[in-house]
């Protein structure tokens, strides 16, 4: 296929109008800058989302697919989040962008490794898929897979991808499993019938890989009888709130903060031990700023006896992004080529300069980048990363209390 860089300006101009949902509005840029100044990356693009809109108006865009600097885009949403002109520059700009530099073969090895992995395995880890619900061994009660279990449940949880592999954070799914069990929650998964939710391979410019991997979880969902479904990831969260519909894939979606939320007078009587930490929490970008969730995760955090929780310095929607958005858990190599810093290393900077003790995350995909950060930054070899699932599940278990 040849990359649509060789069509007459307008009719590129046009295709990316057209990329995404109010896509017009890109006719609205002021080039103000602010995207650019609000991109963590913005000083090291050579074409920041500002100057993209620039070159596309000029009909020089031929030049930033000689580039490679856009892969620096993390997809956190800021320069969507702050543009004064509500343009989606994130999934139309950004991604429509990286669309034109695959179709060009300008793509990081590390990020084509992961893509040729989602759709292959079906995740990018390149794991097995007969080996996604291995985690749930020696649970009990046993968790439910639809296909064995054959019955009917309330709520369908769906896992992802390195809440099921990375052996981190299937500790944190361990956790979450014991609390919808001490809930007495009618739960099941699809175990090996889930596929990578496909949002962060989207953002990254893969959207055919996205829609195939979005059909296979729905017609693995229509075969079995559930409620809602319930996720701990907020990649899944905003693929399957807001991407999934267009593709005809609709169910009632919570995160599972939300879900605890909804809860927490059932769960605080069950929150009998007091965790004495000083924590501060982390406001995942797809989670806070994409959909707004930003209360019920400090809510669960405020009702855990003996927990104090404070602020870092940029917090709700102006976060600072892990870094592992829109592909950029697969390009940690090619930044840090770049840059030499990692925007983990500075959301752990800040947890020290607020002196948390914890820095508690709700994404699967911070747990193992913060504390890999925390092992170099200066001051924070105590800090320890948890999810709030295990922070939850040690106010209610007397043997995994904190030491």
């Amino acid at each position: 296929m040849n990359s649509t860089s060789m069509m007459p300006k307008q009719e590129y101009y046009d295709a990316m109008l057209h990329a995404v949902q109010k896509g017009e509005r890109l006719r609205l840029c002021l080039e103000c800058g602010t995207c650019s100044g609000i991109c963590p990356f913005g000083h090291v693009m050579v074409y920041p989302p500002s100057r993209l809109i620039a070159m596309l108006r000029a009909d020089r865009f031929e030049k930033v697919l000689k580039t490679d600097a856009l892969w620096m885009c993390v997809s956190c949403y800021a320069c969507t989040a702050f543009c004064p002109s509500q343009i989606p520059l994130t999934a139309g700009l950004m991604a429509r962008t990286k669309e034109e530099l695959l179709l060009a073969g300008n793509v990081p090895a590390e990020l084509q490794d992961a893509l040729a992995n989602s759709q292959r395995y079906g995740n990018a880890l390149g794991e097995s898929p007969r080996k996604r619900a291995d985690w749930i061994s020696g649970i009990t009660p046993e968790v439910k897979v639809m296909a064995k279990a054959k019955e009917p449940v309330d709520v369908l949880w769906f896992v992802g991808d390195y809440a099921s592999y990375h052996p981190r954070v299937r500790s944190t799914s361990r956790a979450f499993a014991t609390i919808l069990n001490l809930l007495g929650v009618s739960f099941g998964i699809l175990g090996p019938e889930e596929s990578s939710d496909g949002d962060s391979q989207r953002l990254a410019g893969e959207r055919g890989l996205f829609e195939m991997l979005a059909e296979k979880n729905g017609k693995a969902f229509g075969k079995y009888e559930f409620g809602s479904i319930i996720t701990t990831d907020p990649h899944a969260y905003n693929a399957l709130k807001n991407e999934y519909p267009s593709l005809g894939v609709t169910y009632p979606v919570q995160h599972y903060t939300e879900f605890l939320a909804d809860r927490l007078d059932q769960l605080r009587p069950m929150l009998k031990r007091e965790v004495k930490a000083k924590v501060a929490y982390h406001d995942a970008c797809y989670l806070g700023r994409v959909n707004g969730i930003f209360e019920q995760p400090r809510a669960l955090l405020q009702a855990i006896p003996g927990l104090e929780l404070t602020e870092m310095a940029h917090n709700h929607s102006n976060s600072l992004c892990c870094g592992g958005g829109g592909g950029g858990m697969w390009l940690d190599g090619f930044q840090w080529e770049k840059v030499h810093v990692r925007l983990s290393d500075l959301r752990v900077q800040e947890a020290v300069t607020a002196n948390a003790g914890t820095l508690a995350v709700a994404c699967p995909y911070e747990t193992p980048r913060f504390e890999d950060a925390a092992k170099t930054v200066p001051g924070a070899s105590g800090l320890r990363v948890k999810d709030i699932a295990e922070i939850l599940v040690e106010a209610v278990d007397s043997e995994g209390g904190q030491k």
